[in-house]
């Protein structure tokens, strides 16, 4: 293993009973991802790409094979090590938000850190600050439904920093947004990787992968194709800088 490697799988299989049947979705994945990596797994259906995604973050545990993040054997953990490891190392975004329809943006924010035992000033202010970095420092007391799918987006992206991850893992983050809206959010990502967040993102889209560093593509559970790239750049302000107020979007 890499001393850089932030994220190492070696041989990483995941099988499901099914009745009768058991199918095999990760069949040995080899793998490492270093800090600062932007990097968007693909693959078809069925590929394996969401149960990686599981397992990576945490959510579930391989059947057998080698999990090691930020120099952490995963295997050995309990549930209460594996539920610092979600609050702590890695934030999560959703292609469905994942927002609480009665709290306002910062009240949603802050969450990480009510679940991290943090008091109230320090929870506050972190949430501010992080939603400040989004561009919502003037959307702070709106509530979900009073946010556009950009803005709530965003509110999201900001929960999942607020913890200041060693990793920002994003699960189809454009799946429900339109295509002017899809590129400010990706580029609030390349912004952030520019700043020198870790990013593994899942999509099916190719022009959103073509956002990242690095594709690693899975087929039948198995890593298909691993390769670097020119990133496609953002189109929008969102790629350089955080507006003050943010964009109706």
């Amino acid at each position: 293993m890499s001393a850089t490697a932030l994220i190492h799988t070696r041989g990483l299989e995941k099988h499901y009973d099914l009745g009768a049947e058991t199918v095999r979705a990760l069949r040995g994945v080899d793998l490492e991802i270093h800090r600062n990596e932007y990097v968007a797994i693909m693959g078809p259906s069925g590929s394996g790409k969401s149960t990686f995604m599981n397992l990576i973050g945490c959510l579930d545990t391989p059947t057998s094979g080698e999990y090691v993040l930020n120099g952490h054997p995963v295997a050995g953990m309990d549930e209460d090590e594996l539920a610092r490891v979600r609050n702590k190392e890695i934030g999560f975004v959703f292609q469905t938000f994942n927002l609480l329809a009665r709290s306002t943006a910062l009240e949603n924010v802050e969450l990480p850190l009510v679940y991290g035992g943090l008091g109230k000033r320090e929870r506050r202010e972190r949430a501010t600050e992080a939603l400040r970095h989004v561009g919502l420092a003037d959307r702070m007391d709106h509530r979900p439904n009073q946010l556009s799918g950009g803005q709530r987006q965003r509110v999201a992206i900001a929960r999942a920093l607020v913890t200041r991850p060693s990793i920002i893992l994003a699960d189809e983050p454009t799946g429900n947004l339109d295509s002017q809206t899809s590129e400010e959010i990706m580029g609030l990502f390349a912004r952030l990787h520019a700043e020198g967040q870790t990013i593994i993102m899942v999509t099916h889209e190719p022009d959103i992968a073509a956002h990242a560093e690095r594709v690693v593509t899975l087929r039948d559970g198995k890593i298909a194709d691993d390769r670097r790239q020119q990133p496609t750049a953002a189109g929008t302000e969102w790629g350089t800088h955080a507006p003050a107020v943010a964009a109706e979007v």
